[in-house]
């Protein structure tokens, strides 16, 4: 058993099929990958709408990860079912640090430390207020 997530996180259910596994059956490490990638759009969909929206209306305004360090604890296996949580725990001008976890019930299979850059015509911009707003839950800083 492992301390549970913020109340805050965004919560990706997600089912694990061959296609994600390796010959051994277990997921595959780059598999994690994608589906933290999801579990961080999602997050931002819930929160703000589409990226392709806020891109089109941003004239040009993108999230690019900038740094990623992961940890792997334990396998997720074909057929599990898992939960991709992903939460904002710092806010700078340009960038939001978001913790990620791949649980299987409460046990934490993979845990992810991103830092992801909001950028516009390939120059990091300050995080538009309004997502700055619905990213800043009670104790995250914010820059």
């Amino acid at each position: 058993m492992t301390s549970a997530p913020p109340e805050n996180a965004h919560r990706l259910p997600v089912r694990i099929y061959y296609e994600d596994t390796d010959f051994s059956g277990f997921v595959y490490h780059a598999s994690y990958l994608r589906f933290m990638e999801r579990g961080r759009t999602e997050l931002l969909r819930a929160l703000a709408g589409d990226q392709s929206e806020m891109h089109a209306e941003g004239a040009g305004l993108v999230f690019v990860v900038r740094k990623m360090s992961l940890d792997f604890l334990k396998p997720a296996r074909m057929d599990d079912w898992i939960d991709v949580l992903t939460w904002s725990s710092e806010l700078r001008g340009a960038s939001m640090h978001l913790t990620q976890e791949v649980r299987r019930g409460d046990d934490i299979l993979v845990r992810a430390e991103v830092v992801v850059a909001c950028v516009k015509n390939g120059r990091a911009i300050r995080l538009p207020d309004a997502l700055r707003r619905a990213l800043t839950p009670p104790g995250v800083r914010s820059a």
